[in-house]
């Protein structure tokens, strides 16, 4: 792990727990940090913590003046941090199921969610059973017992149908012209890392994902080289391709037609 990243998660646990006390179960950083895959400059901090019942407003207002990026400065391009129940973590549930949610840092939109029903149906609601998932798998503790333990996955039916509904909200928001379109890399690697999940029942980091797909043999390779080369600045590619590409994968994974 990246110096700068340890040393902010380690105060980040301790601001945490100054401000949760004796309802304080854990700390938990995902997403890429979790999956070996942080790439400084463009990469989140992506953290889940714990705690034993539901929070008084006041207590999430704390937290968010204690870890907001004004005052503990994130070193990423921001911290998206989610807030659980311990009980919620555990229950394998599809829904949101949060306490709260801080995004902050300097290069992301500053934003407080104090419940799941305040945040945008066009935000999507499909990352946090995802986001249990990664953690279940992969999740790093940071402080508390092991992510394996402390987050239960969604079922089989569910994990599909969230990872079908997170390729449709990618493929509203992919520009559907030929020309290279910004943000279409993570649309094709992230259909990429959705496709290897089904199929293998592993999260991997989205380049990871592209080139095991690539040694499969059966996607566009020069699609999915082009979209890991943007990842490190090269240019991103084509919204339509990208759109087509998701849409195949689409298809496999819910074996529709359309």
């Amino acid at each position: 792990m990246e110096p700068r990243v340890e040393r902010y998660l380690g105060t980040l646990v301790e601001e945490s727990l100054a401000v949760l006390s004796d309802e304080f179960v854990g700390a938990y950083a995902g997403g890429s940090v979790a999956l070996d895959a942080y790439q400084p400059g463009r990469s989140d901090i992506d953290v889940a913590l714990l705690c034993r019942s539901s929070l008084p407003a006041a207590v999430k207002d704390r937290l968010v003046q204690r870890l907001r990026h004004e005052v503990l400065e994130c070193p990423a391009r921001g911290l998206e941090l989610v807030v659980y129940r311990h009980d919620l973590a555990r229950s394998a549930t599809a829904d949101p199921g949060f306490e709260m949610e801080l995004n902050t840092g300097a290069h992301m939109e500053f934003r407080v969610t104090l419940r799941p029903g305040d945040r945008p149906a066009e935000d999507g609601l499909f990352w946090y059973g995802l986001d249990r998932s990664v953690l279940h798998q992969s999740g790093l503790a940071l402080v508390g017992p092991r992510a394996a333990e402390a987050f239960a996955e969604p079922g089989p039916a569910d994990l599909r149908d969230l990872v079908a509904t997170s390729l449709r909200w990618w493929i509203a928001r992919t520009p559907s012209g030929p020309r290279p379109a910004d943000g279409a890399e993570d649309a094709v690697l992230g259909a990429c890392r959705a496709l290897v999940r089904v199929r293998s029942g592993r999260w991997l980091s989205k380049v990871d994902a592209g080139r095991q797909l690539l040694r499969g043999g059966d996607v566009p390779p020069d699609l999915i080289q082009q979209s890991i080369a943007a990842r490190a600045g090269g240019p991103p590619p084509g919204g339509a391709r990208a759109r087509q590409f998701q849409r195949h994968v689409l298809r496999e994974i819910t074996g529709s037609p359309r």
